[in-house]
């Protein structure tokens, strides 16, 4: 389940603090990266390296958006939500995406490929709507341009972080 690696490194984490429960989040992060998700065995994992007990770790991952406890596609697209993007139309591109891939917002393609969520903010106020593909951020989105990155993502073209669908550096 969780590598020899990944145990070393999360042990390194668990040093790097005074208290070992302030390397829960970052342990998370890691064991996250190399499963895909926090499985129940994870959090358990996670729970016994640091001392803590399996509710502790679990109220830490299921509050944030950025912890899968479910599997997931090999791609996540967090679409932001918040009031600016909202004004500005991301429910109409969360219809779009949801009609382009046949999935709804939570769910995953039936080829495992692409997860799509809500975000409660990307920070992207001014530029709204804004949607975060693989960390990539990606502002002013029109159908158009979801329409190329799909196309780009699902071709194996969509990679470099931080790359806006111009190729122009994003944040």
């Amino acid at each position: 389940m969780i590598s020899n690696e990944t145990k070393q490194r999360c042990d390194g984490l668990a040093r790097r603090y005074p208290e070992k429960r302030s390397a829960l989040i970052p342990m998370l992060h890691a064991v996250q990266a190399e499963v895909g998700h926090l499985s129940p065995e994870a959090i358990e994992w996670v729970a016994a390296a640091l001392g803590l007990s399996a509710a502790d770790v679990m109220s830490v991952a299921s509050f944030y958006d950025m912890f899968n406890l479910e599997r997931v596609g090999k791609h996540m697209i967090y679409v932001c939500h918040n009031l600016s993007c909202s004004l500005l139309g991301v429910e109409r591109l969360i219809r779009h995406l949801e009609n382009r891939l046949g999935i709804r917002m939570g769910e995953t393609t039936p080829d495992g490929l692409i997860t799509l969520k809500r975000m409660e903010c990307l920070a992207a106020c001014g530029t709204a709507p804004a949607i975060q593909i693989d960390g990539n951020f990606y502002e002013q989105v029109t159908p158009q341009i979801l329409d190329d990155l799909l196309d780009r993502l699902r071709d194996g073209r969509l990679h470099a972080m931080g790359k806006g669908p111009d190729g122009m550096s994003g944040r």
